[in-house]
């Protein structure tokens, strides 16, 4: 499957998108069309948890590397960032690397903080990440890891074909969303509380706004008849 052309001057948006746009649709249209961004305290505890891990080195540990922040990118899924830290283990059906000697497949691990969860945003980051590194390396990646900073916990992703599907799926709704440059409308949901971007969105308003306006119509209609 491929969302775009391999034309090289195609701009790619960025890979976190993904998850941004599988917790919220709406969300995920004010970041990449309005630009907008707040941070709250849930945030920033994961920035400053990700500023720990993202120094863009190398740690060899046994006969695993792993490689931190590991910039990525995929011209057929259309998205471009970094994995936290990919595992590299030695293996004659592997690909070579620049990191080591001989031939390695890969492990993509993605860091998040907070309690432990089952969410299907992260599945779909990470699995992004594999189809980048399966397009660049030509190796097949089968299972990744959701790692848990609080916790100190993983939690292995399979990555099925449905998984794949719903990626490739998600990547082609962001594009284009992107290339309508029409925000998603809000829908009130218990994820509101939380998010850094509500005061932006006003999802309660918007909504009641929307009713109304629908109500007007609806009253201008049966006059019209």
């Amino acid at each position: 499957m491929q969302i775009f052309s391999e034309d090289e001057s195609r701009e790619l948006f960025p890979l976190s998108w993904l998850s941004q746009y599988g917790y919220c649709k709406r969300r995920c249209s004010l970041l990449a069309l309005e630009q907008i961004w707040q941070e709250n305290e849930y945030t920033a505890a994961g920035r400053m948890q990700h500023k720990r891990v993202h120094t863009g080195r190398t740690e060899q540990r046994g006969d695993v590397i792993h490689i931190f922040e590991m910039p990525v990118f995929s011209r057929r899924l259309g998205v471009s960032g970094f994995c936290d830290c990919v595992e590299a283990h030695p293996s004659l059906s592997g690909a070579s690397i620049p990191y080591g000697e001989g031939k390695y497949t890969f492990y993509p691990v993605e860091y998040k903080h907070g309690v432990v969860r089952d969410e299907e945003e992260y599945h779909l980051q990470l699995c992004a990440q594999a189809i980048c590194l399966e397009e660049r390396f030509g190796v097949q990646i089968p299972a990744g890891a959701i790692f848990f900073i609080d916790a100190h916990r993983r939690d292995e992703v399979l990555l099925s074909q449905e998984l794949r599907e719903q990626t490739w799926q998600t990547a082609k709704e962001i594009a284009d969303m992107v290339e309508s440059q029409k925000l998603v409308p809000a829908v009130y949901s218990a994820k509101c509380k939380k998010c850094s971007l509500r005061e932006a969105c006003q999802p309660k308003i918007r909504h009641s706004a929307q009713s109304y306006s629908e109500g007007l119509w609806d009253e201008a209609v049966k006059e019209m008849e």
